[in-house]
């Protein structure tokens, strides 16, 4: 059967997605409502912790970051994306119901109630936990910090333009925490390395809230790609910039190489790809463009792996 054709089948779902193939039916709404249908979230949570991990093994020395805190960070990233997407949801209940796109939801649709989503919601966060306090104290410590914004968020684009700008500061947290966790301490390389993250999450949110201007528009609430309208291409070029020059402070502070310079170049290389290509009114486009960030955070990783295995 063709996936878009799935009796639970949602709206804005790549087609023919594996949670529709093989998940039973009683799952696959709570994996639908953790967004597992589409990895691009968790892999842009997870790659700020991956970079901060090896940048502190760059500084430190080490030939490669610790696996074990590799392999938790990406548990973590999968779990806690789920559990912020629930929570979005749960938010966003209401306007979900009027957009085409996303009517189809578990909780709108009401094939999750929102009781049930609150309890899976507790069950995520618990696990996370669990996960989160395999890390030393410093991490642990840093990492709770983070609640609050990632708590803020869902609400934020009924209150200013700037969403984005909050989504920056809970999905970058991790550029910090890959740092604490292998030094217990922390330094300006992973501050400049959050900082590096926030100005590219502002560029490859904007290009997705370009998909929903008119469901923006219609429902109320407000994003990057409505302030900047027709100037939007003039901003991606001020945020990726701003990324590219804060990841090099990063760096430089991290005593790296040449090896992850040439890596960032290459990564500003694709930053400039994405902006050359951008047009805010082609949806697939945007889409295209703001899934290929985990290509421009995959080259930047491999620069700094390589590094650590260069002596």
């Amino acid at each position: 059967m063709d996936s878009s054709h799935h009796p639970q089948h949602i709206a804005d779902a790549p087609s023919n997605n594996w949670v529709e193939r093989y998940l039973p039916p009683h799952a696959l709404p709570y994996a639908q409502l953790m967004r597992l249908d589409r990895p691009i979230g968790w892999w842009l949570l997870l790659l700020p912790c991956w970079w901060s991990l090896a940048l502190a093994s760059i500084h430190s020395g080490a030939s490669l970051p610790n696996l074990w805190h590799a392999l938790l960070f990406c548990l973590g990233a999968i779990i806690m994306r789920g559990a912020g997407c629930v929570l979005n949801d749960l938010a966003d209940k209401n306007f979900d119901a009027k957009v085409e796109r996303t009517k189809s939801r578990p909780l709108p649709s009401g094939r999750v109630s929102t009781k049930a989503a609150i309890y899976f919601l507790g069950l995520l966060l618990c696990i996370g936990l669990a996960v989160l306090l395999q890390f030393n104290t410093s991490t642990v410590l840093w990492a709770l910090a983070s609640l609050v914004i990632v708590a803020i968020y869902p609400f934020m684009k009924r209150i200013t333009y700037y969403p984005q700008f909050v989504l920056g500061l809970a999905f970058n947290w991790g550029a910090l925490l890959g740092w604490t966790a292998t030094r217990a301490e922390m330094a300006v390389a992973p501050i400049m390395l959050y900082a590096g993250g926030i100005f590219w999450t502002l560029a490859y949110d904007t290009i997705y809230a370009h998909q929903d201007k008119e469901d923006d528009i219609q429902i109320g609430v407000k994003s990057t790609a409505l302030k900047f309208g027709a100037q939007t291409v003039y901003w991606l070029v001020a945020f990726f910039g701003s990324a590219i020059v804060m990841f090099a402070l990063a760096l430089f502070h991290a005593n790296a190489s040449w090896i992850s310079y040439l890596a960032l170049a290459a990564t500003a290389t694709h930053a400039a790809w994405q902006i050359k290509c951008f047009d805010g009114n082609n949806s697939d486009l945007c889409l295209k463009l703001f899934k290929s960030n985990r290509t421009f955070g995959l080259i930047f990783l491999f620069g700094l792996l390589l590094d650590c295995l260069t002596p």
